[in-house]
This record gives C-alpha cells, structure tokens and sequence, in this order.
C-alpha cells in the first residue's frame, strides 16, 4: 500500500450478541456456527448438527453466562471495541479512518466496510483483532470481506493483516498489562491459554505434513510451521515468557473451550489446571493470549469456570491476567502495526 490518499483502518473481533437475552444469543450462535469455517462438515450437517442439536441445547445456557458478564455500556468485547477505535483513530489522526466491525452480527463487515466507502478513502487495511492466525478466525474475515466487495462496481484497494503474534508491540502491551497487576513470582505457575482448535483444522492448513507428528512439531516456529495456529501460540507464549522472565519450568500452555467431541488442540486447559492442583500447585496465573480484550471467554470462562474447577481439585486461587482492552501500550502496538503496512502513504489533507 504505497499510493496517496486517506486509509481506511477495519479493526474487526469474532463478535456478540446484541443482548444477553436468549433471542439475540440463539441468533449470534446460529450465525457463529453455521460458518463453514468454524464447522467445516457439509452443508447439511452443519445445519442438523448446529441447528438441531448444539445451539437449541446450549443457547439458554450461553445467555446467562452472557448476563453475567454484560456491563450498564453492553458486551465488554464491544465496548472495549469501539474505545479502542476511537483512541487508534486519534492517535492516527487524518490520514486515517477507522472504523469496528464484527465478523458476527452488528457492527457488521458490510457496515464497516460501507462506512470506509462513505469516508471516500482510497485504500482499507483489514485489521482482525486476533494475534494468530486460524481459518475459523482470521480465514473467515478475510473470506468474507472478499464476498462483501465482490458485489461492488469499483472494488477497492485492500490490503489483509494476517497474524501478529510475536509483534514485539503486542508482547510490550501484554507484559505492561500483567506488570500493573501481579507479580509473576508470587505465583507457583502460569499458563498460556488460547482458544482451542479441532485437530483437522490444523491438519487441513498443513502445505508440508509436518504437523502434529510429533509432542513438540509446534513449539519451535520454522518456514514449514510459519501459518500454523498452534506453532504461533507456542511463539507467543514463549515471547511472553521470555518478556516476563518467567522460566521453562514455570510455565505451560494451553488450549480452551473445546466443542464436541473430535480431538482438539491439546493439552486442554481443564486437564492442565487438574494437572497442577494435584502436583501441588496452589496459585496459578493465567495469560489468556489469544485475546485482546475482556470476553465471554476470559471473563467468565477462564475468570469463574475454571478458577472454580482449579478448586475443586485441590488449588486455591486462580487468577485471570486482564485483556489489552484499552491499555495505552496496546494502542501504541495497534498504531506500529498500521504504520508498517501504511508507511509512505501521503497525507490526503496535502492533496486538497
């Protein structure tokens, strides 16, 4: 992205439903899970499996964990969104015109991209609000934004971010996040945790056949390894680890919020913490690293689900390291992140 004229900025998250009320959670989890990417069988299974069985039996169940955590402002994954976009739209100032979408529901990607469009900018990068790169996250967005432009006359230029995970920026941001809180030493471990995958999905992105093949494929990044979800926690935990000086020995990484049966990344997150009570370990500290900003899945998840699992088998305290949400070293990071995808762009106000 190298020509003249005002950029477009569309910082995109996963999604939530409007409200925490059964209707809009059924209807959030039907779009979520019908998604091909997310479930990746065929057409008619999908619908039976999602339609007939997963959302009709679990929606109710979501709604109240969404109750618990929703603020007077809304979901904290929208008010942390929208906070962010103003905070990066003024740090970037008038070259610049950002706006949020969700890959689910509202704000959507038509809206955003619509809004883009209306502020006549000549250019959009596509920000998704993931550090690591999954076809059920990253993949889907960037699909979907291609069919959403492919329906226009003139299709604008754009350019795709497709993982930052070991952004120094970002590991600058999560560090900062967890030094204005806690004190690594004073706990006897700490996990990593990111959101799970299903195996297969791994194995489908695999170009090379080296994943999984064997117990540590993933914990050391390689060119064959490079787009690999897993291999890219594995470098962000390490890089976390590292920043915090947290030594080999006290550290694990994990994976959360396991669907279904098939085999998912591993090792899940409900093992390790069982794991580590039994061994004795009584405080646990933990980086939910996937994500940017405080959601159903770190709030409640990993903040109340699992701090009470970690009890019952023996641990006393769990804690849960908050997420970037509008921390000011996050938005430094957001700005490098654009900036070197943006740099020599001219300043449109230069050209009136």
């Amino acid at each position: 992205m190298s020509k003249g004229g005002k950029i477009g900025i569309l910082l995109v998250n996963l999604g939530t439903p409007d409200s925490p009320s059964g209707a809009d959670v059924f209807r959030y989890l039907i779009e979520f899970l019908t998604d091909p990417r997310v479930i990746d069988t065929s057409w008619l299974t999908r619908q039976l499996l999602v339609r007939g069985a997963i959302v009709p039996f679990r929606f109710l169940q979501s709604a109240r964990s969404y109750q618990a955590i929703w603020t007077p402002q809304g979901s904290p994954l929208k008010v942390y969104g929208y906070r962010v976009r103003e905070l990066l739209q003024e740090k970037l100032g008038d070259d610049y015109c950002v706006e949020l979408a969700m890959r689910y529901q509202n704000p959507s990607l038509e809206q955003g991209l619509n809004k883009l469009i209306e502020n006549q900018v000549d250019q959009i990068l596509v920000l998704p609000l993931f550090p690591h790169y999954a076809s059920a996250t990253t993949g889907s967005v960037h699909q979907k934004i291609m069919e959403i432009v492919s329906r226009y006359e003139v299709i604008p230029e754009i350019a795709f971010i497709s993982d930052y995970g070991t952004h120094p920026k970002l590991i600058d941001a999560f560090s900062a996040v967890v030094a204005d809180s806690f004190n690594v030493n004073d706990y006897d471990h700490v996990i990593f945790s990111f959101h799970g995958l299903p195996q297969r999905h791994i194995l489908k992105a695999d170009k090379h056949g080296c994943c999984l093949k064997t117990s540590d494929c993933c914990q050391k990044m390689s060119y064959k390894n490079k787009n690999c979800y897993s291999a890219q926690c594995y470098a962000t935990a390490k890089a976390l680890a590292d920043a915090c000086g947290i030594s080999a020995e006290m550290h694990s990484v994990a994976f959360q919020s396991r669907l279904g049966r098939d085999p998912w990344l591993q090792p899940y997150f409900s093992e390790t913490i069982e794991t580590l009570a039994h061994q004795g370990k009584k405080k646990i500290l933990v980086f939910c690293a996937s994500f940017v900003c405080d959601c159903l899945e770190t709030i409640h998840e990993i903040g109340v689900e699992y701090a009470l699992e970690f009890k019952k088998a023996g641990g006393e305290q769990l804690d849960l390291v908050p997420g970037l949400n509008d921390h000011p070293k996050w938005i430094e990071a957001l700005v490098e992140i654009v900036k070197e995808k943006t740099v020599g762009i001219t300043c449109p106000t230069s050209l009136v």
